[in-house]
């Protein structure tokens, strides 16, 4: 960690010198800090930083106390995206390391289509990236001429990005089992969305869940989450059973690394 914080100091600050009261390293380290806590906005990071500013200083100056959140999202703002890549790079090095074996991350790979960038004799792009939901920025993306492609987009951009000891997430459309294979291969484990794509698969997973006695024996085994939110204007009740109970699954062995199904479903 004193590592990453010194390679901070390498980090060029754009601020006018006379104006400015915070270092651009303890702003860096802040955000670092209480993103890895689970603040994902600016306001949460300023207020994180204010409870346990004590602590911070032990790897900070902070002379003037914590920054504003309007203060920490202008800087960051002005951060170059190859510098922050840089600093992720070297983040997850550590991680690899061995630093940070407890430490998993989700990486969500997802495919959008950009439809302000189409004219009249092109189709829009279709950009699939990888995001990390802790970190809260991209880290890394491949275009593609259709959805269809993404299938074969996803793997290559798996080689372009560190996802040793994560935790991999796709849509339906990424559920392959030679994109499974890559993900093991990188050393990563994988949350993959099972639908019409993968019709035996999706058929042999639903029937399985729609036995009570074995719903019954999952929740007996604690493998059962019940959540109630609001979305879209009204509240949702979702359940959730996970089991490990696969050997009965004819494809399993197809799907490297596959260790247990899940089923998601709104009450």
């Amino acid at each position: 960690m004193e590592k990453l914080l010194q390679w901070m100091e390498y980090i060029e600050d754009v601020g006018q010198e006379r104006k400015v009261r915070h270092k651009l390293k303890d702003i860096l380290a802040i955000v670092l800090f209480t993103t890895l806590a689970g603040a994902d906005d600016w306001v949460e990071i300023a207020e994180f930083a204010e409870v346990y500013e004590n602590y911070l200083k032990k790897y900070t100056g902070l002379e003037n106390c914590v920054p504003s959140h309007d203060t920490i999202q202008r800087v960051m703002g002005m951060v170059s995206p190859e510098a922050l890549q840089q600093l992720y790079v070297k983040w997850q090095g550590l991680l690899d390391s061995g630093e940070g074996e407890a430490l998993k991350k989700i990486v969500c790979i997802d495919g959008k289509t950009m439809r302000g960038n189409k004219n009249k004799n092109e189709k829009p792009l279709h950009i699939v990236s990888a995001w990390s939901k802790e970190d809260g920025f991209c880290m890394g993306q491949r275009a593609v001429l259709k959805k269809s492609n993404e299938i074969t987009a996803i793997p290559l951009l798996l080689e372009t990005i560190q996802i040793k000891g994560n935790i991999v997430t796709t849509d339906a459309m990424g559920t392959q089992t030679g994109i499974a294979e890559k993900i093991k291969s990188r050393c990563a484990d994988y949350i993959l969305a099972v639908k019409g794509n993968q019709k035996t698969l999706y058929n042999d997973i639903k029937d399985y869940f729609s036995e009570k006695e074995f719903l019954g024996k999952i929740k007996e085994k604690g493998c059962y989450k019940k959540s109630v939110e609001k979305a879209h204007g009204q509240v949702e009740t979702r359940e959730y059973y996970q089991t490990g109970d696969i050997k009965w699954l004819c494809q399993r062995k197809d799907w490297k690394g596959m260790k247990s199904i899940q089923s998601t479903g709104i009450l």
